[in-house]
């Protein structure tokens, strides 16, 4: 059984810091395969993941909306563009979706898409996706399935208007979100303030977890460091462990296992 998180929030959250983290989770404790997906067209997770990044899916669609090459037929020139897109790690891969759609019908290749990304994507144990902040990915329906969709937010009323607004339009798309849940980040200090607690209230959603501001993250992002290197004893670590036990124990839960 495959496990697809998505993590969405509005830009300048730390929504790909967290991904990332997740990521990190879910590799250092050898949990299984791992997809990871850079759904934000500034295709940047590859780079808190140390990782390169030679090819995206979005570079494919002018090329399968015209005729595919001699010998083959669109199904198998996508199918074979999509998988040379996948870049291959240890017991963790990342594909990167790249830029929307230009002008013109994508309606043909964006349905084949969601057939080739659906078989993929069956592959891995874990599928982590970093939406960018309007979950256009989402939107675009190329994934229909989602087993945990995580908001990011920090405590400023325009971040979590963002979080409100990607709630409601979570429940308007055409997939199928089990659990959606809330992340605070860059919180200061120990208690929320009240005007916050109230608006989360008002949202009706779940507050999965807190997070500090923590400056080894800064460091490690002005460093270009990869988040995949961050120490076994970091503050940040222990707290996205916690994170990540209570995000699983509710899929699990949710799914009856």
């Amino acid at each position: 059984m495959t496990i697809t998180i998505a993590v969405a929030g509005k830009g300048g959250t730390g929504k790909t810091t967290l991904a990332a983290l997740l990521i990190r989770y879910l590799v250092v404790h050898r949990l299984g395969r791992v997809l990871a997906v850079d759904a934000d067209p500034s295709s940047n997770l590859h780079l808190v993941l140390g990782m390169p990044l030679t090819k995206t899916v979005g570079e494919l669609r002018e090329a399968v909306r015209d005729d595919a090459p001699a010998g083959m037929s669109r199904w198998e020139w996508l199918d074979y563009a999509v998988r040379m897109c996948v870049e291959e790690g240890d017991n963790l891969d990342l594909l990167a979706m790249g830029r929307p759609e230009g002008p013109g019908c994508y309606c043909a290749p964006n349905h084949m898409l969601r057939s080739l990304l659906d078989g993929i994507y069956a592959t891995y144990d874990f599928v982590v996706m970093d939406n960018e902040a309007g979950m256009e990915h989402l939107s675009r329906r190329t994934t229909r399935d989602v087993d945990h969709l995580l908001l990011i937010s920090d405590a400023s009323p325009r971040a979590l208007a963002a979080a409100e607004a990607m709630l409601a339009l979570s429940r308007h798309l055409n997939i199928n979100v089990r659990h959606t849940c809330l992340v605070l980040n860059r919180v200061a200090g120990s208690e929320l303030p009240a005007t916050v607690s109230a608006r989360i209230a008002e949202m009706n959603i779940p507050l999965l977890a807190t997070i500090p501001y923590d400056p080894l993250l800064v460091d490690f992002d002005s460093s270009d460091r990869s988040l995949m290197e961050l120490p076994d004893d970091a503050a940040i670590g222990r707290i996205i462990d916690q994170l990540a036990h209570r995000l699983l124990a509710a899929i699990y839960v949710g799914a009856g296992t």
